[in-house]
């Protein structure tokens, strides 16, 4: 069985044998698995930033996105059983693998390294003549790109161990070998790998643009990050493991825009209509630098999406008009009320 060091201080000649392996191998439907071997594993790891493995098991699988399909086929596997090696290594199955959850802790700990793990089993794979086609760069790292999470803003630290306390315990139970701080610092990972997930599907979702005012990330070939934010509708703090990750309880927005959204000083209601607080309206007729951030234009009638995008659930947005919007009081509230 491999150790954690097969993993962390993997060669370029170790992962280039091991792809030779993987090209030689043949489907086995109906009989055992052959071991996955470190390349297969730490690839799966990978696929996590990409890939909610949530969403599919069982009778589901094989009805799983991009980049399962495409990995299962190169490892001559059903879709199932790289989706199990995930819940493995984010520690979900209860008899899984104890080293494989201490690389998992290490490596989702820290993106940087394996972000180079990642472009060495690339570049083996290159060489033994797996191309594009059957190994395609999912993280888009194949260059000089450092994985970096996405979204990491929103997550205050307090919110983060408040989450992560109540699962520490029930892991405890799942896992009685392995100590309590390494338990949350992999339930911590996950936690922000899930953010990082959430915040690409949203920013993808909305266009790379401000969905309130329609503020570009995107200058031709360059993409500038931090002018956008994809944001919680209902706040993570608030929500479900499940609304947590869902992209319908996410916008994107400019940061002066995803602030007001947040203070409610915006809403949406459900018709995607944008209102903005009375107060605000009457100070952005008056002051320049205030119209320039709140007049119409730059802010929009209604929510910008582009074509063929999922619009945010009635139910994110109910929410956050009845708890954070700063409702106006009096008989002036009829012209932002929905």
């Amino acid at each position: 069985m491999p150790s954690e060091r097969d993993y962390l201080d993997l060669t370029q000649a170790q992962a280039t044998s091991q792809w030779r392996a993987v090209l030689t191998r043949s489907p086995r439907p109906g009989r055992k698995q052959v071991p996955f071997t470190p390349v297969e594993t730490l690839l799966c790891l990978a696929a996590s930033f990409v890939f909610d493995r949530r969403r599919y098991g069982g009778s589901t699988s094989h009805l799983a996105a991009e980049p399962i399909p495409t990995l299962a086929k190169l490892f001559s596997r059903p879709n199932g059983s790289l989706i199990a090696k995930m819940s493995n290594l984010d520690g979900s199955l209860a008899h899984g693998a104890k080293h494989e959850v201490l690389v998992a802790a290490q490596l989702l700990s820290s993106p940087v390294q394996l972000g180079a793990i990642y472009r060495l089993m690339l570049e083996a794979a290159r060489r033994v003549g797996i191309g594009q086609d059957k190994l395609p760069d999912f993280l888009g790292l194949e260059g000089d790109d450092q994985l970096t999470l996405m979204g990491q803003e929103e997550l205050a630290q307090s919110d983060l161990e408040a989450a992560v306390h109540g699962q520490a315990t029930r892991w405890a139970q799942k896992y009685p070998d392995i100590d309590e701080p390494l338990t949350e610092r992999l339930l911590t990972a996950v936690a922000r790998v899930g953010q990082h997930r959430f915040a690409r599907n949203v920013l993808k979702n909305n266009g790379h643009r401000c969905t309130l005012c329609g503020l570009g990330a995107r200058a031709g070939e360059l993409i500038a990050h931090r002018m956008l934010v994809a944001s919680h509708i209902k706040p993570w703090r608030v929500s479900s493991p499940r609304e947590r990750l869902d992209p319908r309880n996410g916008i994107a927005a400019c940061p002066t825009h995803d602030v007001a959204f947040d203070t409610g000083l915006l809403t949406v209601d459900h018709h995607l209509r944008i209102h903005v607080h009375p107060e605000v309206q009457a100070a952005a007729e008056i002051d320049s630098p205030m119209r320039s951030s709140f007049g119409r234009p730059p802010l929009s009638q209604h929510l910008l999406l582009p074509a063929g995008s999922v619009p945010p659930s009635r139910r994110y947005l109910d929410w956050h008009y009845r708890h954070v919007y700063q409702q106006p009081q009096g008989p002036a509230s009829g012209s932002s009320t929905r």
